[in-house]
């Protein structure tokens, strides 16, 4: 399953083939067949794996410090994430949401478009369970859910800055920014 998500990560749904994947894994092209029924629904399975451990890495960097140590930790796992691999391999969910086909039949099909809802999803709800968290503790006193998708909707946008520019330092800088943004300057 991880050398299958390995190879979706670096070249994308379209890009990869199950005989490349069956190569790399050392089994038969029909054993993926067999076991899958198709490329997409490989995917799934290997996309489903790597979101719940993402989310469970998540979990963790949101869970304990101040507001602004977990919002700087989270920022800093996604970039982690996003520029993780020899060149980096981006962002699985943006990528994949990119692929997605505009019209039935195109590119992947709704079940991948509702695994990638879902994941952010479920990011924003971390997000914003850690605001409401720093509300209680009078770190914030912004609206919690609003806040936590504009994170995530930048937290996206540095997934395809990343992929156009590979400048970290940049996508650092983006981050801190929005946190002071979200929480007012550090002092």
């Amino acid at each position: 399953m991880r050398i299958a998500f390995d190879q979706f990560w670096r070249k994308g749904v379209r890009g990869t083939s199950l005989s490349d994947i069956a190569r790399d894994a050392g089994v038969q092209r029909g054993s993926l067949y067999n076991a899958f029924g198709s490329k997409e629904a490989l995917f799934l399975a290997a996309y489903e794996r790597y979101a719940g451990e993402y989310l469970s890495s998540l979990q963790k960097v949101l869970g304990s410090g101040t507001l602004r140590v977990r919002l700087t930790a989270y920022f800093d796992a996604a970039i982690k994430n996003f520029r993780s691999g020899s060149p980096p391999r981006g962002c699985p969910t943006t990528r994949g949401l990119m692929e997605l086909g505009s019209a039935e039949g195109e590119g992947l099909d709704e079940n991948a478009r509702q695994a990638f809802a879902d994941l952010v999803a479920r990011i924003t709800g971390l997000v914003q369970s850690a605001l409401a968290d720093g509300v209680k503790r009078g770190e914030f006193n912004g609206d919690p859910a609003a806040a936590a998708l504009h994170i995530v909707t930048v937290t996206r946008g540095l997934a395809v800055l990343e992929r156009a520019f590979g400048d970290e330092a940049q996508l650092r800088k983006i981050a801190k920014h929005t946190v002071d943004l979200v929480l007012g300057k550090s002092r």
